[in-house]
């Protein structure tokens, strides 16, 4: 027994040897956090790392232990300062939700119940199913329905695209491959769909061929009569036109596809109709623009991204399929080792067997958390103040002749440029990206850029909670000062 006592006194751990020290260090973080949070605006957008700071990132692997303390200093001096940016009101950049600090607590609770979400029986399951269910009510899909919580949009859309190749291929694409199917598939989206379509068609084994760009009207959506045109073209070249897949938001312009016009070409043609919404989904809980995606209720799979408009910390995306059964006939694998048992831990619902990931984290309570908090409407109110905050930055620039608007505001994404008189477009290019590098570099605000129709514009994707309409009027005043700068100096011209 003696042997026994001083065999366990010598096992490691990696629980703190001092709880009360940790506690008080905990709170210490907690109270950064909420300063961070609540001092965000004062910060800059963006800042470049300094030389020091940047060479930390390189320091050798530690072989011994550092106070957790000392480990805390080095993240609160060398990376909480210098962040992607977000959170801050004026990130416009890409597509990026804004996080909220009652989603931040979920993210650490759930990391510190460690649950694994592969399935089984135990409250986190159930949570994860519960938050799958709003999603599905959100966008009006049946409660029958089915779903996944995913790492973000490329995963929700790679695992509707790959229900929809099971479904259509024609055999049994499980065991046999794409190899025995008995024609090439076709998909179908607009040229504006995003790149991780392209990608999704590569890794199911079709091939970048497979995906059908169909061009777009002066909207910038899918050209209905376009679309039907390829889909008789295929049929009689020898191809299986399989699915149509509906952007509700493009990444360009947030150009949303005419949802209800494809939903009926998928059921003449019998294709599986598969919508992108990862930009804009969840428009359908916005009480004053829900009917631009009217028809979404209809698809057979929508892929949408809780990290975006509900403000979830990354990651947190959502795949839905109408046919629950399709969808976990597509994944369910029931090896020896993860059979159900009828009662204990092992009896609860097994969630891998409806995407790709055994293991996978306990991303629902950051979301059930914050819409527990502020209640489903109010997202949606947030996402109509995003919308108007377009409108009001498209007002700005129609009304300043030295802006010029590139594309239709259709939600809230604003693509436009500086203009610059007598210029080419290679010049044009050059002056609106030294605009936009130079209003990252002095912390103004975040943009990107993109090309929509052949010509270089800016992008301001408007999708914070916390932005205000000051932000944009100070967006503009400073673009044009950063433009009267830059031209004076003639160094692009």
């Amino acid at each position: 027994m003696d042997s026994f006592r001083e065999a366990s006194a010598a096992d490691e751990t990696l629980d703190p040897p001092d709880w009360t020290e940790v506690g008080a260090l905990t709170h210490r973080i907690v109270d950064d956090a909420i300063t961070y949070l609540k001092d965000v605006r004062e910060r800059p957008a963006w800042r470049e790392m300094p030389a020091d700071v940047r060479s930390f990132f390189s320091a050798p692997l530690p072989r011994s232990p550092a106070p957790v303390a000392e480990v805390y200093d080095d993240v609160a001096r060398n990376l909480m300062p210098y962040p992607m940016g977000n959170i801050h009101p004026r990130f416009w950049s890409w597509y990026m939700g804004s996080s909220n600090f009652t989603g931040a607590l979920g993210d650490f609770l759930a990391a510190i119940q460690g649950s694994n979400l592969g399935g089984g029986n135990h409250a986190a399951s159930l949570m994860d199913s519960q938050v799958v269910n709003w999603m599905k009510e959100m966008v009006g899909f049946p409660a029958s329905a089915s779903g996944t919580l995913v790492s973000g949009g490329s995963m929700a859309n790679i695992i509707g695209l790959t229900v929809a190749r099971n479904v259509k291929a024609g055999v049994d694409v499980r065991e046999r491959g794409v190899g025995a199917m008995p024609k090439p598939l076709r998909y179908y989206a607009s040229d504006q769909v995003h790149s991780c379509h392209r990608k999704a068609v590569e890794a199911l084994g079709l091939g970048n061929r497979a995906l059908r760009r169909i061009p777009t009207d002066a909207g910038l959506r899918i050209d209905i009569a376009a679309l039907k045109a390829a889909i008789a073209e295929d049929r009689e070249t020898g191809f299986m036109p399989a699915c149509v897949i509906g952007t509700a938001g493009t990444v360009n312009t947030g150009a949303v596809d005419d949802l209800q016009a494809l939903a009926s070409v998928a059921a003449e043609e019998d294709l599986w109709f598969h919508v992108d919404g990862c930009i804009g989904a969840l428009i359908a809980i916005a009480p004053e623009n829900r009917s631009l995606v009217a028809g979404i209720e209809q698809a057979d799979s929508i892929a949408l991204d809780p990290h975006k408009w509900l403000h979830a910390p990354f990651e947190a995306g959502c795949a839905l399929v109408r046919d629950a059964s399709q969808h976990r006939n597509t994944f369910a694998v029931t090896p020896e080792y993860l059979k159900s048992t009828p009662r204990g831990l092992a009896s609860g619902e097994w969630l891998h067997d409806y995407g790709l990931q055994t293991s996978r984290g306990f991303r629902a309570l950051k979301i059930w958390m914050a819409l527990r908090e502020h209640g489903v409407e109010k997202f949606g109110r947030l996402i109509d103040q995003n919308i108007a905050q377009a409108r009001h930055l498209t007002r700005l620039i129609g009304a300043e002749p030295a802006l010029e608007l590139m594309a239709p505001t259709t939600i809230n994404i604003v693509s436009f440029r500086h203009r610059l008189d007598g210029a080419s477009e290679e010049k044009l290019k050059a002056f609106n990206t030294e605009i936009m590098l130079r209003l990252q570099e002095e912390g103004i605000a975040a943009l990107s850029d993109t090309t929509v129709q052949g010509r270089h514009c800016l992008r301001v994707a408007i999708a914070n909670h916390r932005t205000r309409r000051d932000d944009l009027d100070l967006l503009v005043a400073e673009m044009l000062r950063l433009g009267r700068e830059i031209a004076a100096t003639a160094t692009l011209m």
